[in-house]
């Protein structure tokens, strides 16, 4: 019973000496040797100091510490200074920080766990990647006066640094230490010619693993010795390329075979083209993997001679070619406005009309744009054209704004044409007429004989060229050239009698959302309009009326010819008729909000006291874009 008592009381005593305790520590402007005596006396270390050290402390604590935690506090401040504390048997001793690796640290075993305050040396073995391309990632971890070196023969970085730093760089070792999972796989392989399969493996592999990772790359060798192949990487990569494996080593009678690819939205000799420069930019270890492409243009088809395996992945090439092409419905409408009758017309009716561009027409059309007819239009569209019903306000008012001038005489369609585009093809609308110019004159060297004259045919008037490239389903690019050609003079007014012609031309280049309309402009027309003005009744009395009560005057008026443009993108062909129908349906809306938004314009017009009547008595002779003479 007495010795149990001791037992016990030997072990309290030991537990007593040994548990860690709490102390309250505040210090202000302490002196560093001050404070180095103050921790040697709380931790009952020995320490010694062979350097002056200089400077003062200052270390602010709300809760107590550990006793233990004091020997950390007191490496920081010496770090501070550039100094820290080593241990030499029972002797702590301040040293310089860049010679503590010098200074017989304590080298700790590489499997054993670090824990202290003081610098430790320790050997880390790198097993999966080269020492020196470890070591050049995780330099930057290490502290200033800490040393690492590299050991080649085994591979292995040996670090004299703080336990904390070496904890962290361990830690991180492991993570980007990654190629020790790489495993051999041998494959045998039956049937397939190993060579091309080795060929075929390496371009899977190239394309769904990423070459720049070294962890994702697998080797691929070839061994004769057991026509098999060798696969080194990670464990997931390796068992995906087995599995291919299996599916390509079966049995063939190795000849090639003939494919016969029928076209359906692409025309066979674009696309036998294209096969043709991929493969020829291709390298083939085998030039029987090599396959033959031709085409047919009976029955517009790609015939592939070649091997099965490499006629699959042209398939997939030739599947993604032949998809079905958008196409782009595109209504213009050519149009041609007087400016002179354009302006009076504003005047009458009180709204701005001079500038006849695109521009203004755009400003022009905000007269017949009313929230209530073009809110009430939108919705009633909505349920037919989809997202056109979101453009319908603009849209309504720039229509009425084009009828408004034809009904009223200052403007004239020339052309309301409608085409269909493929995406990327282009196509061409023309307008005009056709004239004969004179190439030559041959006359006979008999007196008297006649002339032979030689003579051209030249088209004269408005070319319009459209190329859209489809980039979404609500969105295409319009590549337009118009080209206006008009008659100045048909050979009448000139000495050499042949005719005489401008050109006007304009590029342009717009991205518009399905249903939403441009305009065009800058094409002008300049021509002499000759005006006849005679006093009623005694004008028309002959000769007398003709000299006394009437006049002519030539002036030089400018028409402008606009082109509107309002393209439907349709990604198959079933839409298109149903694009045609609802088209119907917003012409009839339209005109029923055209007679709503005319009337209120013209109501206004009276309110405001304009004059809607007035007759001029006039003769006018102009010369139209193409060269026809005309009387307003």
């Amino acid at each position: 019973m007495r010795l149990i008592r001791l037992i016990l009381l030997v072990s309290v005593l030991i537990f007593s000496l040994s548990a860690r305790e709490k102390v309250n520590v505040n210090l202000s402007n302490v002196e560093i040797n001050d404070f180095v005596k103050l921790i040697s006396k709380i931790t009952n270390k020995n320490i010694l100091v062979n350097y002056k050290l200089t400077g003062e402390v200052n270390f602010i604590s709300s809760t107590p510490i550990y006793d233990d935690e004091l020997l950390g506090i007191l490496i920081s401040v010496l770090e501070s200074k550039g100094y820290t504390l080593i241990q030499n048997g029972s002797l702590y001793e301040v040293v310089r920080s860049a010679d503590a690796s010098q200074s017989n640290v304590r080298v700790v075993d590489k499997d054993k766990g670090l824990s202290g305050s003081l610098m430790v040396t320790q050997a880390i073995s790198i097993t999966g990647e080269n020492v020196d391309i470890v070591a050049s990632k995780v330099r930057y971890l290490i502290s200033k006066t800490a040393k690492l070196i590299t050991m080649k023969e085994s591979n292995t970085l040996l670090i004299t640094d703080y336990p904390n730093n070496i904890k962290t760089i361990k830690k991180v070792i492991e993570e980007i230490d990654t190629n020790s999972s790489n495993i051999v796989k041998i494959v045998p392989i039956k049937y397939t010619e190993i060579k091309k399969l080795q060929a075929n493996l390496a371009n899977i592999a190239s394309s769904i693993f990423n070459d720049n990772i070294d962890n994702e790359k697998v080797k691929i060798i070839l061994d004769d010795n057991i026509n098999g192949l060798l696969l080194v990487g990670n464990q997931k990569n390796v068992d995906i390329l087995n599995e291919l494996i299996g599916k390509l080593d079966v049995e063939s009678d190795g000849s090639k075979t003939v494919k016969i690819f029928e076209l359906k939205n692409s025309d066979a000799k674009n696309v036998s083209d294209s096969l043709n420069d991929i493969i020829a930019k291709q390298t083939f270890p085998d030039p029987d993997m090599k396959p033959n492409i031709s085409m047919s243009n009976e029955i517009n088809a790609v015939i592939v001679v070649g091997q099965p395996i490499v006629i699959e992945g042209i398939k997939s090439i030739i599947d993604a070619l032949d998809k079905e092409k958008y196409q782009v419905y595109v209504q213009a409408k050519i149009i041609q406005i007087n400016k002179t009758n354009t302006e009076n017309l504003g005047i009458k009716y009180g709204f701005s009309a001079g500038d006849v561009s695109s521009s203004g027409l755009y400003a022009m059309s905000a007269n017949f744009g009313d929230k209530t007819l073009t809110d009430t239009a939108a919705a009633s569209i909505a349920s037919y054209l989809g997202n056109i019903g979101s453009g319908a306000k603009s849209a309504f008012a720039l229509g009425a704004t084009l009828d408004f001038l034809q009904t009223n005489g200052a403007s004239k369609s020339l052309s309301n044409p409608s085409i269909l585009c493929v995406n990327n093809k282009e196509s061409s609308i023309y307008v005009g007429k056709t004239i004969s110019v004179s190439t030559g004159t041959i006359s006979s060297a008999t007196a008297g004989a006649a002339l032979t004259s030689s003579y051209k045919r030249e088209d004269v008037g408005l070319t319009l060229k459209i190329k859209p490239r489809v980039s979404s389903k609500e969105k295409v690019t319009l590549d337009v050239e118009a080209v206006l050609e008009n008659v100045l003079d048909d050979g009448s007014n000139n000495a050499t009698h042949q005719p005489v012609t401008s050109k006007q031309e304009v590029k342009t280049e717009a991205i518009l959302r399905h249903g939403e309309s441009i305009v065009i402009g800058g094409l002008v027309k300049s021509y002499d309009v000759i005006s006849k003005t005679k006093v009623p009744l005694l004008g028309d009395i002959p000769w007398i009326g003709e000299w006394l009560f009437s006049s002519t005057s030539t002036s030089t008026e400018d028409d402008n010819i606009v082109v509107l443009l309002t393209p439907y993108v349709i990604d198959n062909s079933e839409e298109l008729s149903k694009l045609q129908q609802d088209l119907g349906i917003l012409e009839r809306i339209q005109k029923d909000y055209n007679d709503k938004i005319f009337a209120k314009i013209r109501k206004e017009s009276k309110e405001n006291g304009s004059d809607e009547t007035g007759d001029v008595n006039e003769t006018k002779t102009s010369v139209n874009i193409f060269g026809e003479k005309k009387g307003r």
